[in-house]
């Protein structure tokens, strides 16, 4: 019997993620898309694409890391396939040229709304680079769920005028579901990612049993980081997440399948030495836009920022402004918060991301961490603490604890 948790991503996290932020286009409005400045006319041109990588392969001695994900990104990335596939092209003949050392150790990544997946010019470039892709479409489950905020774009909304309330909007689940198939045949240990705003939590546990119905076997779900919480909303989570809990145990969903809300390693109080590190990896990451300018992520260009100015580390011109770049080495978990969430008893797993902290400060600064989520993750933590303890008790009672435990050994030897 094998329990699934979250698995390993590859290289461990220890690769280099440079992404290229090819369109700030899409042909969705997702209501809870933290891109607030996407639009039509920002696109990366291949000199600027070409510039960049030239940059990057030239200063091999400046990028270290043994392996590398070139990430693309949008709004839709395949919205721009054509440039995608030279880009690629030209950084696979560039890594074998040069003899660098991310030849044959590097792989193409892309999160995309699923809309064009099907396309002949999409599918003859996954056919090209197959064995060097990892690709994830974004279901948010059911119909329900997913057209409740993914919903396509409309003239108006180009012009930053959303639809007023009565009015009809159009949900993209059907043009996305019918490509679900194709995606999981070419990807089959895929998962996909899901995403929890207030006027969607009454529809978690649907939701996720259905993805896993498609044929989904990895649910990657999270809340948003943005302050949209509502008083109870909370509460309504917690309810949500103790009746997914009785699904998958119930319905013996944990030997075969996976949902990121529920992990072992979350819920505990902080280590002050061994858990100080960031949790999120900006700094270490290289993104760079239509423009060729370089950020510490992607949250961080204006399209990502409702409050701030874009907080940029350098262009393919001029390279890495290392003294713009050295606030985001310096950080970590310590220097960021708190001392009330230092010393909380369930530290452990409450995420942020730095592009919304430096976003939602009173200052302009990247060292003070939003606790918007604070509330939903305590949820989260009782939750959690429930599905562990009816599944442990589930084995108990079944004589298979012990056979779990050795699993999970396996599986940790396995990865050291």
């Amino acid at each position: 019997m094998e329990i699934k948790e979250n698995k390993i991503t590859w290289q461990d996290n220890i690769a280099k993620d440079i992404t290229f932020i090819v369109t700030k286009d899409c042909q969705l409005a997702c209501k809870y898309c933290y891109l607030v400045g996407k639009n039509s006319k920002e696109r990366m041109s291949w000199e600027v694409a070409k510039q960049a990588i030239d940059y990057i392969l030239d200063h091999e001695d400046e990028f270290q890391e043994e392996s590398v994900v070139w990430d693309f990104i949008g709004g839709e990335p395949f919205l721009e396939i054509d440039l995608i596939d030279k880009i690629c092209d030209y950084l696979k003949i560039e890594m074998f040229r040069r003899k660098h050392h991310w030849f044959n150790s590097y792989r193409f990544s892309f999160s995309t709304n699923g809309i064009n997946y099907h396309t002949q010019k999409v599918q003859d470039f996954i056919k090209k680079n197959r064995e060097h892709l990892s690709i994830g479409i974004t279901i948010d489950g059911t119909q329900r769920k997913h057209d409740l905020n993914r919903i396509w774009k409309t003239p108006d909304m180009e012009k930053g005028i959303m639809p007023r309330p009565g009015e009809e909007e159009h949900g993209s689940y059907v043009d996305v579901v019918k490509n679900i198939p194709l995606w999981l045949g070419q990807f089959p240990g895929a998962g996909t990612k899901v995403t929890i705003s207030s006027a969607d939590i009454p529809y978690i546990k649907e939701s996720v049993l259905h993805l896993y119905s498609l044929g989904i076997h990895e649910v990657n779900i999270n809340c948003v980081f943005e302050d949209v919480w509502h008083e109870g909303d909370d509460t309504l989570f917690e309810e949500q997440l103790m009746q997914l809990a009785d699904a998958i145990i119930d319905g013996g969903y944990y030997t075969d399948y996976a949902c990121s809300f529920f992990s072992e390693n979350i819920g505990k109080p902080m280590d002050k030495v061994m858990d100080n590190n960031n949790w999120c990896g900006a700094g270490r990451m290289l993104a760079i836009d239509a423009n060729g300018i370089f950020y510490p992520c992607t949250r961080f260009a204006q399209y990502s920022l409702r409050d701030k100015k874009a907080w940029t580390i350098g262009n393919i011109h001029d390279g890495i402004d290392k003294n713009k770049l050295r606030p985001f080495l310096m950080l970590d978990r310590c220097t960021q918060s708190k001392q009330e969430c230092i010393d909380c008893e369930v530290a452990s797993g409450c995420a942020w991301c730095q592009g919304e902290n430096y976003d939602a400060a009173n200052t302009p600064t990247a060292y003070q961490r939003s606790i918007a989520i604070c509330k939903m993750h305590k949820a989260r933590v009782r939750a959690n603490n429930y599905y562990w303890n009816k599944l442990f008790h589930k084995l108990e009672q079944e004589g298979r604890r012990e056979e779990y435990e050795k699993n999970k050994r396996n599986v940790n030897n396995n990865i050291c």
